[in-house]
């Protein structure tokens, strides 16, 4: 199949390419390499993805008139192209553009294709807000810009798919980690503190704060499984993450534990909207994806440092 992939050159986003390409799909990204990290990294993926024969436009879908350079034969669409987390350096308007704005326009442009089978939104636990710790039926409640908006945008997309224009699914994610997170994100900035000897910035009272910490290729292994299972999954919320859960002081000691290395913990203020415990419940996922994540933290954590240190400690 043609399958297209928003936010290509992204985390998730560009190990999705990999395995959609590894199982023998036709795989095009889209990413407009915004310079909310440091577009050097989104480089980085984007240039193991052109190595593996995988091209990606830069393409910014706050404005539509760019997605007209694109053709309209594609089957499968993957949005994962997103205003990310919470962040004080980021205004409502950059998120309401990126994630509400940027779909609207992909979900027109994704109408002028015939053969579409289906529209995956990849959402977000954000959505729940600070407690995410529910099913899907839960009433959503979320805290931030980043689940305000995102919740916005998986309405849009499941509009479009209550009105019969397409058929649509949307995925949400929980606190996924593992090689290439993203800089700001807890282990990949947790790592590298750890190398270059930096003390560490730690919200205040996160030391506790449970997550559903879920390695990136359990994450990918839900993401494409809906392929093949359009009538089961259209008009559908579905999470994808892990049903173990750990403090943020456990993921500490872990990546203290294979680098044989205290780290040095600096306590800053808390950021308000940060979630308090995410607990995947993933009955759903089980029930109609055959979804089953395996990964532990250890091991997850343990690939993690590796992938730092072929590309950072040279």
């Amino acid at each position: 199949m043609k399958i297209l992939i928003t936010g290509a050159a992204g985390y998730i986003a560009s190990h999705t390419a990999e395995h959609l390409q590894s199982m023998g799909h036709e795989v095009v990204g889209l990413d407009n390499f915004s310079d909310y990290y440091d577009v050097s990294l989104k480089q980085l993926n984007a240039n193991a993805l052109t190595e593996k024969g995988i091209g990606i436009e830069k393409i910014d879908l706050r404005f539509a008139e760019q997605l007209q350079t694109l053709p309209i034969d594609f089957e499968y669409i993957f949005h994962f192209a997103a205003q990310p987390g919470i962040s004080v350096t980021s205004s409502f308007e950059d998120y309401l553009g990126n994630n509400v704005i940027g779909t609207k326009n992909l979900l027109d442009f994704a109408l002028k294709n015939k053969n579409l089978a289906l529209f995956v939104n990849i959402a977000t636990s954000s959505i729940y807000g600070i407690h995410a710790t529910f099913d899907e039926s839960e009433t959503p409640k979320p805290a931030s810009f980043y689940g305000v908006t995102k919740l916005a945008a998986e309405q849009l997309v499941l509009a479009s798919s209550r009105l019969g224009h397409l058929k649509a699914c949307s995925l949400r994610l929980y606190s996924v980690y593992g090689p290439r997170e993203r800089p700001e994100k807890l282990y990949t900035k947790l790592i590298a503190n750890a190398f270059n000897n930096i003390p560490f910035p730690l919200y205040k009272g996160s030391e506790s704060h449970l997550r559903s910490f879920t390695y990136v290729q359990d994450i990918v292994d839900g993401v494409v499984s809906v392929i093949g299972k359009e009538d089961l999954v259209n008009n559908e919320i579905i999470n994808l993450g892990t049903e173990e859960e750990n403090t943020t002081q456990q993921g500490i000691e872990i990546v203290e534990q294979i680098l044989n290395k205290k780290i040095e913990l600096q306590i800053v203020e808390a950021r308000t909207g940060d979630q308090l415990r995410t607990k995947a419940v993933i009955d759903k996922a089980r029930k109609l994806l055959g979804y089953d994540p395996k990964t532990s933290l250890y091991e997850g954590l343990k690939a993690q440092v590796k992938w730092y240190q072929d590309n950072f400690c040279k």
